[in-house]
């Protein structure tokens, strides 16, 4: 194959350092029986170490000459190959509970981390290069600059943790941002259950519309300051500084509480 031209369409940023792709395959922790799917193989940087390590490897590319870059390697007939666009693609297609990988492309690198949470009961862990920045709003407390809608909705399905700084040299194009991997393991109830994930992804969207006003002022439509009080939320917090335990516990209570 000649030279793959990195295509901005598709976030196309290939890992080149080799420090650095041995340390993410280390962090995996990848046994030769384990499901591994690895979302934008590239040009199998990690895809290489991934497929020495286990019988079957599944990977999804969207990219039709990578698509046939992948076919003509050495390890080919170990690779499951997928073609398509990742946002589409159902995961319960492949049967197993999943090891999932990635160097996601930083134009739909929110939306799919969203979709994971339809996936959580088949997924051990996740394994993701991404924008420093994003990460930093994943793994984010309350009371700080980082904390928002993605902090909580993530935090409601999975311990998170930033693992590794990715320089831009790292790359190939180098982007123009500094990346990081997360390790995302999934925990049911870690801040608590809503019984109706809909509302609950509802009202902190609507929580977080303006982060500036109060949270008596973003959720007037849907939460009265005594629906606030009774779980224990300030109406004259910012929805920065609201524990992302309360938000689950506010949902539940306007459900069965709702005059």
């Amino acid at each position: 194959m000649k030279e793959h031209q990195a295509r901005k369409r598709f976030g196309q940023n290939f890992l080149q350092d080799k420090s650095i792709i041995n340390d993410i395959v280390r962090a995996v922790r990848p046994e030769a029986n384990d499901v591994v799917i690895e979302i934008g193989p590239g040009l199998a940087a990690i895809t290489a170490p991934l497929a020495a390590a286990v019988k079957n490897l599944h990977v999804i590319e969207i990219d039709r000459d990578i698509v046939t870059y992948l076919k003509t390697l050495p390890f080919a007939d170990r690779l499951h190959i997928h073609e398509g666009d990742v946002l589409k693609f159902d995961f319960n297609s492949i049967p197993g509970r999943k090891k999932i990988v990635g160097n996601l492309p930083y134009n739909i690198s929110t939306p799919l981390l969203f979709r994971f949470g339809e996936y959580v009961d088949d997924i051990i862990d996740m394994h993701f290069m991404l924008q420093k920045e994003v990460v930093e709003r994943m793994v984010a407390r309350p009371k700080t600059a980082d904390y928002g809608r993605l902090s909580v909705m993530l935090q409601y399905f999975f311990d998170m943790e930033s693992l590794i700084d990715v320089p831009p040299q790292s790359f190939k194009p180098a982007p123009k941002v500094d990346s990081a991997v997360i390790r995302m393991i999934p925990v049911p109830g870690r801040i608590g259950l809503a019984d109706d994930f809909n509302h609950f992804a509802a009202l902190v969207k609507q929580a977080f519309q303006q982060r500036r006003k109060t949270i008596h002022n973003n959720l007037k439509d849907m939460a009265r300051d005594e629906a606030l009080l009774s779980v224990g939320i300030n109406p004259a917090a910012r929805p920065e500084q609201i524990e992302p335990e309360l938000y689950v516990a506010l949902s539940n209570y306007l459900l069965h509480n709702n005059d």
